[in-house]
């Protein structure tokens, strides 16, 4: 039996294995001596002239009649290969195996082991990721610019929103980081240094207080309606014990599991794989999503029953819980509801397989520039503080520009005459005006209050 000397593949395509070398030494030394096996067992010769079985580093060919070719499944342990796929290898009229002509050596074709189709839409749903978590960073970074700049603003709301920023900001970052340099560097992955390790560790904690932070953010809304005398100060403390230091636990407990384990899939490659322990994050994940949904139905539940206690105005929904459902239903991207669908992964190749994969990653990448969007960019709050600010330099620039050197005497006494007569009506208007308050002070008690609080997360 002969032995190919170099290693297959094409000399135009990088190819290789990021298990670990060990790992991938045995499964070829195996590999080999069942090839060696195979080719004993097999003492019928094809017709002279023909090319004799051989094992070429990676597959087993067996004895080939000249001017054919032989065939055998790709590798599986071969990064990239799709082990449904089939590689060649020509034997040709002399009887001899092809030759590569820039190498010279006995050649396999395992070109046709990468399914070119599957790996050009994996390229481009990983554009979607890198554009959506990059227009989804910039639009976070305003976002805390904004709610930093414009100190009015500060509250416990705009508190547990500006933290929720900064993990889906820290979180997007990480992601860019990681596709752009471990996942797609092979030479970085089988190296398998502890600095990709520890990155992997990272990310995996700031995606863990993304979905925190968005159930301090249910948790803190859900208190605001269901108990209304709650400190909102207290509460913000609570819910940054679970922002913050809570799936640090969680994560500890996951890198402490893989580091110690004996299994190469949870020790190779930068951890890229899923590992053994992945639970340990999925189920925290799986607890925050399922008591933001409990939440959500009970906000519902609470606006519906508030909503019915009031007048009901004519046979179309009145215009109150058409703002509920609206306020409700922008809920979703913040609690990250959304996730939901997720799990329900269509297999392979069913006709819906590539729709979810586009909506996935649409949905996941651009999350962050939605909830920027939707409670900093458009909330009612922040525009107010922007007109004031650009009516205040707008007042200011007036101001220098007036000419205030010269005075008409004339206008100045219709200017006295005027004021006089503002002065004269001013008793009456204050009396107005104290009625227009007491009318819109009971308004804001009225049964409509839960609604009120909900419109505050978005644009008013």
């Amino acid at each position: 039996m002969e032995l190919q000397t170099e290693a297959p593949g094409n000399s135009t395509t990088t190819v290789g294995s990021t298990v670990p070398e060990e790992e991938y030494r045995r499964i070829t030394q195996e590999r080999r001596q069942e090839c060696l096996e195979f080719l004993s067992l097999n003492t019928t010769s094809p017709p002279e002239p023909y090319c004799p079985g051989l094992f070429d580093g990676w597959s087993c060919w067996p004895d080939t009649p000249a001017g054919q070719k032989a065939f055998t499944k790709c590798p599986a342990f071969i990064t990239g290969f799709d082990e449904s796929l089939y590689a060649h290898k020509i034997c040709e009229a002399n009887g001899s195996w092809f030759r590569h002509p820039d190498s010279n050596q006995i050649w396999s074709n395992y070109t046709t082991c990468i399914d070119i189709e599957d790996y050009n839409w994996q390229q481009a749903i990983n554009v979607i990721y890198k554009t959506g978590y990059t227009i989804s960073l910039i639009a976070l970074i305003l976002s805390l610019g904004i709610l930093t700049y414009f100190r009015s603003l500060r509250c416990a709301r705009i508190t547990l929103h500006m933290n929720l920023f900064a993990s889906f900001a820290v979180n997007n970052t990480l992601w860019l980081i990681w596709y752009g340099l471990i996942a797609a560097n092979a030479e970085l992955l089988m190296e398998n240094g502890i600095l990709c390790r520890l990155v992997h560790v990272i990310l995996h904690y700031f995606l863990l207080t993304n979905y925190a932070w968005m159930l301090c953010e249910g948790l803190y809304l859900h208190t605001l309606l269901v108990s209304a005398f709650t400190s909102e100060h207290n509460l913000v403390k609570w819910l940054m014990g679970i922002g913050w230091p809570a799936p640090a636990v969680f994560v500890v407990v996951y890198a402490t599991l893989r580091a110690t384990s004996d299994d190469p899939k949870d020790n190779s490659q930068c951890w890229i794989d899923e590992g053994n322990y992945i639970n340990v994050l999925v189920y925290p994940v799986c607890v925050s999503t399922l008591l933001n949904l409990l939440f959500l139905f009970n906000i519902v539940r609470v606006l519906c029953s508030k909503l019915r206690a009031g007048p009901a105005i004519g046979s179309q929904p009145s215009r109150s819980m058409l703002q509920a459902f609206r306020a409700t239903f922008l809920l979703v991207p913040l609690l990250g509801l959304h996730y939901l669908l997720t799990p329900f992964r269509p297999p392979k190749d069913h006709a819906w397989a590539q729709s979810y994969e586009i909506i996935s990653a649409i949905t996941a990448s651009f999350q962050g520039l939605c909830v920027a969007v939707l409670f900093c960019f458009f909330n009612g709050e922040v525009i107010a503080q922007f007109k004031r600010k650009w009516e205040g330099s707008a007042f200011m620039r007036k101001r220098a520009n007036s000419c205030t050197a010269t005075t008409v005497s004339v206008r100045w006494r219709e200017r006295r005459r005027c004021d006089y007569q503002k002065d004269i009506s001013t008793p009456e208007k204050e009396k107005d005006n104290e009625k227009r308050d007491i009318i819109a002070e009971g308004a804001r008690c009225d049964a409509d209050g839960p609604l009120l609080i909900i419109n505050q997360y978005h644009a008013c």
